[in-house]
């Protein structure tokens, strides 16, 4: 059995609105499912990624409004880093986000930035042969889009205490000094430790709740056994509609998710609609009219260039 890479992370805001532009209008990325927290469906899960909504470029969000500033400490990822094709395209990037008022940082092959809430994001110039997965924007061109999730980065006060798990239950493979590739037959993707700050972390708005890994829907049963073997104690595999899920604490602390490479995110939407409206799985249907008047309103964010769009690339 073999990972394919990242499939999502998801992360906390306190502001939907402002993450909404933030990741569609700014980064470019398309919102494919307006959805609800399934532990706690007052709250919102806003699923951003590609044209299609593939794994390996989805971050979503649980919106929990005015929750207070998070800082990533030990156990915790501070980084997410997309890939892009070229210096020219660090070099258009750096022009955009300078004109939204966003600093920027070059170094070497990539740019580090924040988004509103302070969340750690880079993007770094990534030559491999995984497929591009890219949405449409009319401001962005095709070849400077953000083109799929290249890696996280986490602290970690003790890197080795978790490298029995990474590499001989996950398969992950060691690539230098506390980093490894988790790659499988369509994508890869890279997990690296940092020295951890001196502070305690804090999960709040801006911070990663969990990193999701890639598997076949065949392959997802034998990986939570496996996991269980290792002693990680996996949750029982959980439905989530679009995919299916297990969740357990790798040994530094930080919240891993292996997630089903479907069914997807078009099973009860069509493609060309992901987002436009509050979808929920069929067993939270019956909350629909009480949600639709606490979670915030929230516009469909492509009605302001609809039939401008370019076409995007298979």
């Amino acid at each position: 059995m073999k990972l394919d890479g990242i499939h999502h992370v998801t992360c906390i805001t306190g502001d939907a609105p402002r993450n909404l532009d933030f990741y569609t209008r700014i980064l470019g990325l398309r919102l494919v499912k307006k959805s609800v927290n399934q532990d706690d469906p007052t709250v919102y899960h806003l699923f951003y990624a590609d044209e299609r909504g593939d794994p390996g470029s989805d971050i979503t969000f649980f919106e929990y409004p005015g929750a207070a500033p998070g800082r990533a400490g030990a156990g915790m990822i501070h980084l997410i880093t997309w890939r892009v094709q070229s210096d020219e395209a660090l070099s258009f990037w750096e022009e955009r986000l300078a004109g939204e008022g966003v600093g920027t940082e070059r170094d070497g092959s990539g740019i580090r930035f924040a988004d509103p809430e302070g969340l750690g994001l880079e993007l770094a110039v990534v030559a491999n042969d995984d497929a591009p997965l890219v949405a449409e924007h009319p401001e962005i061109p095709y070849e400077l889009a953000l083109q799929g999730f290249d890696s996280v980065r986490a602290y970690s006060d003790d890197p080795e205490r978790s490298s029995g798990l990474l590499e001989e239950t996950l398969g992950f493979e060691p690539r230098g000094d506390n980093e490894w590739e988790c790659r499988g037959a369509n994508r890869g993707s890279f997990y690296a430790y940092d020295a951890s700050p001196a502070e305690r972390g804090l999960q709040g708005a801006g911070t990663v709740h969990h990193v999701a890994w890639s598997s076949t829907l065949e392959d997802h049963a034998g990986w939570r056994k496996r996991v269980a073997e290792s002693g990680a104690h996996p949750t029982p595999i959980i439905d989530r509609f679009w995919f299916k899920s297990i969740y357990f604490r790798e040994p530094s602390g930080v919240l891993f998710e292996i997630a089903t490479l479907g069914p997807g995110f078009a099973t009860d939407e069509p493609l060309e609609h992901l987002g436009e409206h509050l979808t929920l799985p069929p067993n939270f249907e019956h909350l629909r009219d009480q949600l639709q008047h606490v979670l915030t309103p929230l516009p469909n964010p492509r009605e302001r260039y609809a039939g401008t769009r370019t076409q995007a690339r298979d």
